[in-house]
């Protein structure tokens, strides 16, 4: 417009010219609609100056083009390229942060308890976790079978966190019930050895891969125990008085089980002719072999007095009435173990302690 406004001259050089006609404006501006619909005129004009008659412009309805877009959104599958690309995502991720499957191991199992009731298990599972981050244990399924008869199954859900890059050993508390096991199974007897399998499922949720389910298996034996019979064979007493007598019970242990016994301790109380002679707690260390009888040696001090006519009995070589009542502890292949002995109803003679034994079998 400056251009144009010093070609032609200011208005007061124009009416020095004669003949010139001036038509003033009492706005010398431009509106901003008019230089906008210049450019625009100034642009079309410049752009066909050179096209000739047969070039003819594209003409695009808007509509169309937008139906055009929509339709190759659906052939192409939006949802689908979303798809790929979080998979493309997750596996740039897992190579470049280094996500992995996680491994795991039974890696020892323990009897912490046993005794005639139950069997206490606990089997340690070792996880490893090869990712950054810590990973949730969600849940754990449990069977315990012996020669294909389910024993125990039970699940232990939200079983804790392992670490990233890391390990962390897992403990899954077992409980055996005897009873329940000899109701549901007849053939299984006290005193045998059963095998058994653990099967273990651990469920993990593992970034990039998601739920995954690690299988385990283990196997062992485990016993069905059962009490030794005892039996006071005979007493024997090294001093006799009424007031006090210093004697040794001649103590027969039967041990019914498939497996030995290693006996570390025996408490004990005697009771003849009904009256309580005492008791005691000694350290004794003897192997009671598998399905075989021991014999044990144990002292007792007691008042023969206390027992009134039925001394007189005992002293005559006849047959004493007995009951005998306490416990054992032993050590088994499968753990330490406090076993119950008794009897009640059992005969037994007091002889001297330099007496022959030949007449002991008549």
């Amino acid at each position: 417009m400056t251009n144009q406004l010093q070609k032609y001259g200011s208005n007061e050089k124009r009416k020095k010219k004669p003949g010139y006609k001036i038509q003033t404006h009492t706005n010398t501006q431009l509106r901003s609609s008019d230089y906008n619909r210049f450019k625009f005129n100034f642009a079309i004009n410049k752009e066909t100056a050179g096209m000739s008659s047969d070039d003819k412009p594209e003409i695009i309805e808007r509509g169309a083009k937008k139906n055009e877009n929509e339709e190759g959104e659906e052939n192409t599958g939006f949802l689908g390229k979303v798809k790929e690309f979080i998979q493309d995502i997750g596996e740039k991720i897992e190579e470049t942060i280094g996500f992995g499957k996680p491994t795991a191991d039974v890696s020892a199992i323990h009897v912490p308890k046993i005794n005639l009731k139950q069997c206490d298990l606990i089997v340690d599972i070792l996880v490893t976790n090869p990712n950054p981050i810590p990973i949730p244990l969600i849940d754990i399924n449990y069977l315990i079978e012996s020669d294909g008869r389910k024993l125990i199954s039970g699940l232990i859900p939200d079983a804790g966190t392992i670490r990233a890059h890391g390990s962390e050993t897992v403990q899954i508390p077992l409980c055996l019930i005897y009873e329940d096991i000899k109701n549901t199974y007849k053939e299984i007897q006290p005193g045998s050895i059963i095998p058994y399998k653990i099967k273990v499922d651990l469920i993990i949720d593992v970034p990039v891969f998601g739920r995954i389910t690690i299988p385990l298996e283990k196997k062992g034996e485990i016993p069905i125990p059962y009490k030794p019979d005892v039996d006071i064979d005979k007493i024997k007493f090294e001093k006799f008085s009424f007031e006090e007598t210093i004697a040794t019970l001649h103590l027969k242990l039967e041990n019914k089980n498939d497996f030995d016994l290693g006996l570390n301790a025996l408490d004990y109380e005697v009771w003849l002719c009904g009256e309580s002679i005492g008791g005691a707690e000694l350290a004794k260390t003897q192997k009671l072999e598998k399905n075989g009888i021991t014999y044990l040696d144990v002292p007792i001090t007691f008042r023969p007095k206390d027992l009134g006519s039925a001394i007189w009995d005992m002293i005559r070589g006849k047959g004493t009435g007995y009951s005998m009542k306490g416990n054992i502890d032993v050590s088994t292949p499968f753990g330490e173990m406090k076993l119950p002995i008794k009897k009640e109803g059992g005969t037994t003679r007091l002889k001297k302690k330099d007496d022959d034994d030949d007449d002991d079998e008549e």
